[in-house]
């Protein structure tokens, strides 16, 4: 039996249709949670193309195929974001959708733990307001 340290993170989360989910319910969160308003303002009106590219990312960064580096190039993330006003308000309606999403799929403990602690420093790095 192999060691959860030698299956990626992407594995140990349920991989690709697991993904897909967290990022569909992430989406719907942000598309339904008052308290989010700032952040989804921030997004087109659809949300399909920003749920693709989410979806895409997470693969990657998680350890699986690297979707998104394929279609769109290196992520530069902070460069990308950086037209819009990300400050700890954003950066926590944000999470917030995150950790919903995450308890509607049940992600495993082990995972969900390392998983919420890269995403948060994730998060915090996309900041670019005081």
């Amino acid at each position: 039996m192999s060691d959860n340290l030698d299956i990626s993170l992407y594995e140990q989360i349920g991989g690709e249709a697991k993904i897909k989910a967290l990022v569909d319910r992430f989406y719907h969160h942000m598309d339904t949670l008052p308290e989010v308003k700032g952040i989804r303002d921030m997004h087109p009106t659809s949300l399909q193309g920003s749920n693709e590219k989410l979806f895409e990312f997470l693969c990657g960064w998680t350890g699986g195929p690297q979707l998104y580096i394929e279609k769109h190039g290196h992520p530069r993330l902070r460069a990308r974001h950086m037209p819009f006003k990300i400050g700890v308000p954003e950066r926590d309606q944000w999470l917030l959708c995150f950790f919903k999403a995450l308890e509607d799929c049940q992600i495993a403990e082990a995972p969900k733990k390392i998983l919420l602690s890269s995403i948060g420093r994730l998060a915090d790095h996309m900041r670019n307001q005081a």
